[in-house]
């Protein structure tokens, strides 16, 4: 990286407009925000197309002292350093930092009209580094959260897990963040630069929240709908609820853990189909076959109160559309009537205790009714190797050592996903009987390399991905060609 011709701080001095006791907009690496497409759609048959963005996570980029580019503020020694961070001032302390742009194609995120890829690892020349990206989607203003109200609503996304071992998570969620990403005078950046994060695991490790750092180790919590867990052996979708709306922090073990203080259920209310006894419905191969691209629709239906009563889930694939299958062997739901879906019902039935305390389907209505930021992650997990999603002998076909980082990088490193065509709106707005997306001019499946749609047929070939301003230049280069 090529040194400015005037320090960071001068330049901030003369160009900032943001106020002294604030985090600091970084002037190193221009924030060029990925398009991505998308569609809005209506019961009487016809979609609007939406040139919504991209944007990466706040503490996935460079986050730097104003006085030394090369010291980290999301570290704990700079939190830690009075010289750096007074304790006592959380504001002070930010204002000693800048938050940078970021080169997309270098965090592994690549798209391309109405389709976006993820990829674990990248190859810098010399091995291949986990980078576990994580995005949001940024309205046509590019400076605020797309609020995402889908209560009585469904939403439609194309997937191609195929290339995801046992062990890997792609996810597609809605968290209830603030939608300007908690901007305020000591958070000038907001949404525009990934700030804002919750979720309903409250995580009190994360270093800064809404431009502040968490000197008090604090958690950020808010509503949560996991869409999505998967990867081609298994996958699950869960609603958690919290105790109060929007973005709010807990402040102790108690609050912010499980049991009868926490303030967020962390577990959810899950349906994962093999296990639920139907081993045969989802993987490669099988019914929906995850060995090639497949269409998820998540229906929030209503009663006639207007409160959540039941989350449907439809898959689409080869012009087929499939409901979610209801065949189960667990004896809990003996005495329901089980389809396939969540209902409080389902929920009673598998006890799940911290949801149906925190407001259970209602409370989840309540928030997709104010409206929810939509989000796209790949990760893994050196902990539990997701064996929470996939393992044997409960929650899928994989065996206690396969979804181990290490093995996964050693043997498969170009693990990756694509996420294509999001549309919401009506329920039976997203696609029609004969399982046909209803939209037009929409970029569909394969992968996108370098600002390059590759067709999902053609993907057998490993694919080195170099981060750094080559490939940050020609992601570039291929937005601009398709704007």
């Amino acid at each position: 990286m090529a040194t400015p011709l005037f320090t960071p701080l001068l330049i901030l001095l003369f160009l900032s407009p943001v106020p002294i006791h604030a985090q600091q907009i970084g002037t190193l690496i221009p924030e060029i925000h990925p398009l991505f497409r998308t569609q809005k759609c209506f019961s009487s048959g016809t979609c609007t197309t939406k040139k919504t963005f991209l944007v990466t996570d706040a503490l996935s980029r460079h986050f730097h002292t104003i006085s030394d580019p090369s010291v980290s503020c999301a570290s704990a020694d700079f939190i830690s350093n009075p010289a750096l961070c007074n304790p006592d001032n959380a504001a002070e302390c930010a204002a000693n930092c800048a938050l940078e742009g970021v080169e997309y194609g270098g965090m592994g995120v690549s798209s391309l009209g109405s389709a976006v890829t993820l990829r674990q690892y990248l190859f810098d020349g010399a091995e291949y580094r986990a980078v576990s990206p994580r995005i949001y989607l940024l309205a046509e203003d590019g400076e605020n959260y797309e609020p995402m109200r889908l209560l009585g609503q469904e939403l439609a996304v194309d997937v191609d897990v195929s290339r995801l071992p046992c062990g890997m998570n792609s996810a597609v969620y809605l968290s209830e963040m603030d939608l300007s990403g908690s901007r305020s005078e000591s958070n000038p950046a907001g949404a525009g630069y990934g700030t804002g994060y919750c979720d309903a695991q409250c995580f009190r490790t994360v270093s800064w929240i809404n431009g502040l750092p968490n000197i008090n180790s604090s958690g950020a919590c808010c509503n949560e709908m996991d869409i999505w867990e998967a990867n081609s052996r298994a996958n699950s979708f869960t609603p958690h609820t919290c105790s109060s709306s929007g973005s709010f922090l807990c402040s102790s073990e108690e609050e912010c853990g499980r049991g009868a203080s926490g303030v967020c259920d962390k577990d959810g209310c899950g349906l994962n189909t093999f296990n639920l006894g139907s081993p045969s419905f989802y993987g490669q191969g099988l019914d929906i076959d995850s060995s090639k691209p497949f269409t998820i629709v998540t229906q929030f239906l209503t009663n006639d109160a207007r409160e959540l009563n039941e989350i449907k889930r439809i898959y689409i694939q080869n012009g087929q559309v499939i409901p979610n299958t209801a065949e189960t062997t667990d004896s809990r739901f003996d005495g329901i009537s089980y389809e396939g879906s969540i209902t409080q019902d389902f929920c009673t039935a598998k006890n799940s205790s911290d949801y149906l305390r925190l407001g259970g389907m209602k409370g989840m209505g309540e928030a997709l009714a104010r409206g929810m930021v939509l989000v796209f992650s790949l990760w893994n997990s050196e902990g539990d190797f997701m064996s929470w999603l996939d393992g044997l002998p409960n929650n899928g076909p994989c065996n206690a050592t396969e979804g181990d980082p290490a093995l996964i990088r050693a043997r498969v490193p170009d693990v990756s996903v694509t996420f294509s065509n999001v549309r919401w709106g009506d329920i039976g707005a997203t696609f029609t009987a004969s399982g046909e997306a209803n939209q037009k001019e929409m970029v569909t499946g394969g992968d996108i390399v370098a600002g390059k749609a590759v067709a999902a047929e053609n993907r057998g070939t490993r694919v080195n991905v170099v981060a750094g301003a080559v490939l940050g230049l020609a992601v570039i280069f291929g937005f601009m060609a398709s704007a």
